[in-house]
């Protein structure tokens, strides 16, 4: 008989250095009710809260999500998708993974996450915040099953902390959790004529139509469907938020009138639902006894239902998902085709360059510019997906404290965007005219969402597609991404670059600096990481002849030098170098904020910022978003050295000093 194996020493295991067991990867600002726990939540293995845990449970419905202290019930509610569908769970949480007591567990799980167009990689270990030796966030129906709140920790190592769920959109998780798309839908009426064109000056517009699940039919047994509430209904007064729609059934009363019951789970894990057909509601009076008895049976702990006119009268939106196949083709939600055919490409907004608005300025054709072309007749969707701002007093996505999924959340995370495309007849175009005839197609109005979604249906040819924020000059990274059910292509329309501010403000000199990013060593990801400090950083000093000049001083470049097909998000940091440190010692301290920020971070070759610093000396630390990805770039540093007009290209290029023996600092 063999001998068991000897049980893996606590000291022994993983301890993620990244995201430690403290408050910095609980909470953001203590804004939130958890807040309130900082002193009483310990951190516990699986195996410290329960003696035989599992990764799944046995029966798929105990694996169901069940709502914490943690107001992340978006995320739980997108969770479900992944129990609705095997091969996207194995895509999230990698299978054969060593669990509890088996031979080559250390503590640590790996998950993949889907963000800023690519999966991306986070493990983390599975030590869990606990109250009383208890979970105390979210957790599976079955005690002894975590994979509901292992990859909620990976979720907020990626957003930065536990405190950064507070609060979000199912639709945004859903993304996060498959790599696809997701619309939301208002369930109120459309309004009058005057409040639908209100868009373009209130900018705060979500799609408004009539639900009608006959429309998802073709897609009923794999798409996705959460509701919301943004307010306590009288039907509903226990829940919060987002919830997650089952199923829905058509049957006929005694009386022969056709009901649709649309079956519903409360991520809270209990049913609290007071309309007609709760479980002992007048509702089910109405039905033959063998039909009531088969409905409540298919309800589970959790679960209730409701009729079609109550789910319009009570929830205030509804969140689609679109189906995913094993192949990863995504499957129309309108007509149940599938789209083959998929691009993506990534730009930015910078301000003074390509941040040109809305259609109401006169700046609107500054806006980045892309061509599709379709080469036969078929089903387009295009999705814009601007990526999260950030905080420029903590580097990390801005704060909030409103309840949960309130609007409020969406003005401080993102910009009001929209997308309009323009039939053309060849790519040679007048733009000015193009833009002052009517889209062919468009979002319509601009949206507080981190994505919108244009659906349409395309003859061959080109089409001229722009992106834009509603406010002229709102900088910002995006993501375009086209899925299509015939043949495409996306590029982007070549516009020159910015001019450099050298070119009529006098003499500057330009310095080289080449670097690389090596994962486990100098690839330390954004401020979001506590590896950001391992980033490559180089020293700049400004000259004190500038002392009481105005205007922009300095302008700094990072280029990533690889394919389009390879680009990492990238951007840079500068902060103030401490006093009294050479150049071989140089060290910046942890909780020093910088002065100037390049971000959010793009997947683009370069990114530029011009700003005005005083004299003195500054460490640039340039980084990609995620840790431990590599590669190679160029930093250029333009400064000003006089104030005087340069006159010709020749005196120009004298005023040019290429450096390129600049050492690099690491840490």
């Amino acid at each position: 008989m063999e001998e068991d194996e000897p049980a893996v020493e606590y000291k022994s295991l993983f301890e993620d250095p990244a995201f430690l067991c403290e408050d910095s990867s609980l909470f953001s600002d203590y804004s939130t009710p958890i807040a309130r726990f900082q002193d009483d939540i310990t951190w516990l293995r699986p195996q410290e809260i329960c003696p035989s845990p599992t990764l799944f449970p046995d029966n798929t419905d105990d694996g169901h999500a069940k709502q914490g202290l943690l107001g992340d019930c978006w995320f739980l509610c997108a969770c479900t998708i992944l129990l609705k569908n095997q091969h996207l769970m194995k895509k999230v949480v990698p299978p054969a993974q060593p669990q509890w007591g088996e031979r080559g567990y250390r503590g640590s799980f790996l998950f993949r996450l889907w963000q800023h167009g690519r999966w991306t990689e986070v493990t983390v270990d599975d030590r869990l915040p606990c109250l009383g030796g208890k979970l105390c966030f979210s957790r599976c129906q079955s005690p002894t099953a975590f994979w509901v709140a292992l990859l909620e920790k990976a979720y907020a190592k990626l957003q930065g902390s536990y405190e950064h769920l507070w609060a979000g959109q199912v639709s945004e998780a859903l993304v996060d959790l498959t790599g696809g798309l997701a619309e939301r839908w208002s369930l109120g009426d459309g309004g009058t004529e005057e409040d639908q064109g209100r868009g373009s000056s209130d900018s705060d517009w979500v799609r408004r139509r009539r639900l009608d699940l006959d429309l998802l039919h073709a897609v009923r047994e794999g798409c996705l469907v959460s509701c919301s509430v943004h307010s306590a209904p009288g039907g509903a007064s226990e829940l919060w938020h987002a919830l997650s729609v089952m199923e829905w059934v058509d049957v006929r009363t005694v009386e022969g009138v056709g009901v649709r019951l649309i079956r519903i789970r409360n991520p809270w894990g209990r049913r609290c639902w007071e309309g007609a057909w709760r479980e002992s509601g007048e509702g089910w009076n109405s039905l033959d006894p063998t039909c009531t008895l088969n409905l409540l049976g298919r309800a589970q702990e959790a679960e209730f239902w409701v009729d079609e006119t109550e789910f319009l009268l009570q929830f205030d939106d509804v969140t689609v998902w679109y189906p995913i196949n094993e192949d990863g083709h995504l499957q129309s939600i309108y007509s149940g085709e599938l789209l083959t055919h998929s691009h993506q490409t990534g730009d930015r907004w910078v301000k003074g360059h390509s941040a040109g608005g809305c259609r109401n300025n006169s700046s609107y054709g500054s806006n980045p510019q892309f061509w599709l072309q379709v080469f036969e007749r078929g089903e387009v969707l295009v999705s814009l997906l601007q990526h999260r701002r950030y905080s420029r007093n903590t580097g990390r996505h801005y704060t909030q404290s409103p309840e949960e999924g309130s609007s409020t959340t969406q003005h401080q995370h993102y910009q009001a965007i929209a997308l309009h495309m323009w039939k053309v007849e060849n790519k040679r175009l007048n733009l000015s005219g193009t833009l002052n005839s009517p889209p062919c197609a468009s979002t319509h109005c601009h949206a507080y969402e981190r994505e919108v979604v244009l659906h349409t249906h395309l003859d061959p040819g080109f089409h001229l597609l722009i992106p834009s924020t509603f406010l002229q000059g709102g900088e910002g990274s995006f993501l375009l991404r086209v899925f299509s059910s015939s043949p495409t292509s996306l590029s982007a329309v070549k516009t020159p670059g910015p001019s450099l501010p050298l070119v009529t403000e006098g003499e500057w000199e330009t310095i080289y600096l080449r670097g690389a990013w090596v994962t486990g060593s100098s690839a330390g990801g954004s401020r979001n990481f506590l590896s950001h400090w391992q980033n490559p950083r180089f020293p700049v000093t400004m000259g004190d002849n500038l002392a009481g000049s105005t205007g922009v001083n300095v302008r700094v470049t990072l280029h990533q030098n690889c394919p389009d097909t390879d680009l990492q998000a990238i951007g840079f940091h500068l902060y103030k170098a401490p006093e009294g440190q050479g150049k071989a010692e140089l060290t910046v301290p942890r909780e020093e904020e910088p002065v100037a920020s390049c971000i959010p971070h793009c997947y683009t070759q370069a990114v530029s910022l011009a700003c005005c610093l005083p004299p003195g000396a500054y460490v640039i630390v340039p980084s990609t978003y995620h840790p431990d990805s590599p590669g190679q770039f160029t930093l250029t540093v333009a400064r000003k050295i006089h104030r005087r007009v340069v006159k010709s290209q020749e005196s120009l290029g004298r005023a040019i000093q290429e450096v390129s023996h600049i050492s690099v600092m690491r840490s």
